[in-house]
């Protein structure tokens, strides 16, 4: 909730520095407010373009965004993304009248699931997110590669329960996996039962044993966000 709120401008200046000084050092929650921007810019690209009189915009930025935080903004491009007043208005209204940020989800509502696979090291960082709606798992390459001659292998492990295979991973960019209904179903339920995604080394098209045969190179807690 934090990285929306920030990305959402709705910190106070101590609570945004603190949230700041974090994010130079958790990958993780970097890596969740690059989500929140992500989601709020395709938002605010929905929005149509309304010209807005100068006078008008100023007075809202500077009642949205007081001097200190329209320069963190500034420097993150983020006011920019959000297509103007219009788009400001837009995010607004979601906070204040629908509680959006209050309120649990509605079942109606499409859930993502994320997680950043990283190893100790932060030699290999990938990013996954997978929609249940269209059952698409993305899984984005952020750092580090593969030996050559092997393939990485991507796993979801739950408490108790045997590492299960949903795919193996291109050496660079993102890699989009459409997975089964019975692996959707289990990756959706995930996040309740502590499960973990993980990349694991193995030989050329995949594991032989349908469980993990070489290293496991990177390991991420599957999390729930809207």
């Amino acid at each position: 909730m934090l990285a929306a709120e920030y990305a959402l401008g709705l910190l106070g200046a101590d609570e945004a520095r603190q949230f700041e000084q974090r994010l130079t050092g958790d990958p993780l929650l970097r890596a969740e407010y690059a989500l929140w921007v992500e989601d709020l810019a395709r938002m605010a690209g929905s929005v149509p373009a309304e010209p807005v009189p100068p006078a008008a915009f100023r007075a809202i930025e500077a009642r949205l965004f007081p001097e200190e935080r329209r320069s963190i903004l500034a420097r993150l491009g983020l006011w920019q993304s959000l297509a103007g007043a219009a788009a400001a208005g837009l995010l607004v209204l979601a906070v204040t009248e629908l509680g959006w940020l209050a309120t649990p989800p509605e079942p109606s509502l499409t859930v993502q699931i994320a997680a950043q696979i990283a190893a100790q090291d932060r030699s290999l960082i990938l990013l996954a997110r997978f929609d249940p709606a269209s059952g698409a798992l993305l899984v984005e390459r952020q750092a580090g590669g593969m030996a050559a001659g092997r393939v990485q292998e991507l796993w979801l492990i739950a408490e108790g329960a045997a590492p299960v295979s949903l795919g193996l991973v291109a050496a660079a960019g993102t890699t989009t996996l459409t997975l089964r209904a019975d692996l959707a179903a289990m990756l959706g339920g995930a996040v309740l039962g502590g499960a973990v995604l993980a990349i694991s080394d193995e030989p050329p098209g995949g594991s032989p044993t349908g469980q993990p045969t070489g290293a496991v190179l990177a390991t991420g807690p599957v999390r729930q966000r809207m």
